[in-house]
């Protein structure tokens, strides 16, 4: 299959889709949306892919929704308001990755800004350059974060440091989103790939079910008491019971030997 905003390559155990648009700084339209989701529902159900890498370019990994995408008709607001809440592809985008079932590895080098940064936080772990630049910078052009922001980012780092980098639109370097743990990893500049293709490997060498699962249960437990967080921990654990990978984990430790996984 061919595609106009995205590059698609596939490893052994993961697939990497690169945003494709420099000319745009990796701006997101409705085809870049609509390519990334067909990729993932397309994955989603093979098994041997474990896991996804989304990258950029150098200059920029994505800087946000294309301006040309905010443009709209006389007296066509409302209208504009029900596409975006039903049908819009770049809202379908950052909603829909949430519920990916596999890990989603973010290799950011360059600019990671506005819709470009929440993109990555809707992801699983983001892996950086150097030289990589992060902000939400919405609020010098009269708008706010449309695309999780306002919800991931506090989550992730507190509300008041949320609030003063939405307020504000400051950047921050790779080094201080690491230290905000925004970022998993800092590499050298140009590097960002190679960190996350090491990820990635080792995640495809172990068993894909309780990965899934694991996965599961801690992005739904954010929003659990602690206690049904242990419920649910509970009952996704006792299903890896009935799967073959789990047999087979367990005989290849007593056999010491690597174990086969098949996702079984």
């Amino acid at each position: 299959m061919s595609y106009q905003d995205v590059i698609l390559n596939r490893e052994k155990g993961w697939v990497e889709i690169t945003i494709n648009r420099p000319e745009k700084l990796n701006s997101l339209r409705e085809q870049t949306a609509e390519e990334i989701l067909g990729i993932l529902n397309e994955v989603e159900h093979q098994r041997d892919v474990r896991a996804v890498i989304l990258l950029g370019s150098d200059k920029a990994f994505c800087t946000g929704i294309d301006t040309s995408e905010f443009q709209i008709t006389e007296n066509g607001y409302f209208d504009f308001y029900r596409f975006r809440k039903r049908a819009r592809k770049v809202n379908r985008l950052f909603k829909d990755i949430g519920g990916f079932t596999k890990p989603l590895i973010t290799a950011i080098e360059g600019f990671a800004l506005g819709g470009g940064l929440e993109l990555a936080l809707v992801g699983d772990i983001i892996v950086a350059g150097a030289s990589a630049k992060f902000g939400l910078p919405e609020i010098k052009l009269g708008m706010m974060p449309g695309g999780g922001g306002t919800q991931t980012l506090p989550r992730l780092i507190g509300k008041p440091l949320a609030k003063e980098l939405m307020w504000t639109g400051r950047r921050i370097s790779a080094a201080e989103a690491e230290r905000y743990r925004i970022v998993s990893h800092v590499t050298d500049q140009g590097k960002a790939l190679d960190k996350a293709r090491e990820i990635a490997k080792s995640i495809s060498e172990n068993a894909p079910i309780p990965v899934m699962m694991t996965k599961a249960v801690i992005d739904r437990g954010a929003d659990m008491s602690l206690a049904d967080g242990f419920d649910a921990e509970g009952d996704a654990s006792f299903l890896l019971y009935f799967t073959k990978d789990r047999d087979e984990g367990l005989k290849a430790f007593r056999e010491k030997r690597s174990p086969e996984f098949r996702g079984e």
